[in-house]
């Protein structure tokens, strides 16, 4: 199972900034949308780009080649547009080049480093299950920009 915890300094994740909201880490408040997702066909049409938002806040989840692979899928499925079962599919065949993805530390033996991010999943988790569509588009045009 890979450990995707994260640490909460001073109210603040140690890596993507996101604010400790109703005593919510930013790990738990990404759990929300997975769930909304859930009940909602167009909401899940953008799980991808949920999770690897979020992934690509928080590096200390991967090998440096993992992560890599991570941003580059991102750029290229962002940049031409690509449909669930084309991002799926390239996925599938990026990984068998990259070898060990998920870093194999325990969470609390990463090295952790603050990158100041325009959106986080903060922004989805206020805006609620009514707003996460248009919330996590926002939080992918804005970290295409930032990459």
């Amino acid at each position: 199972m890979v450990d995707h915890s994260t640490i909460m300094k001073n109210g603040r994740c140690m890596e993507c900034g996101a604010m400790e909201l109703d005593r919510y880490s930013c790990y738990e408040q990404f759990g929300f949308p997975l769930a909304w997702e859930h009940q909602d066909p167009e909401l899940y049409a953008l799980h991808f780009w949920l999770v690897s938002c979020y992934m690509i806040q928080h590096p200390s989840n991967y090998t440096d080649a993992g992560y890599d692979q991570l941003v580059d899928l991102f750029r290229d499925a962002y940049d031409n547009n690509w449909d669930a079962a084309t991002i799926l599919r390239e996925n599938r065949e990026r990984i068998q080049t990259v070898g060990k993805i998920a870093n194999p530390l325990p969470s609390n033996e990463r090295s952790r480093s603050q990158r100041s991010w325009t959106r986080t999943i903060n922004d989805v988790y206020i805006g609620g299950e009514a707003m996460a569509i248009d919330n996590i588009k926002k939080w992918r045009d804005a970290i295409r920009s930032e990459l």
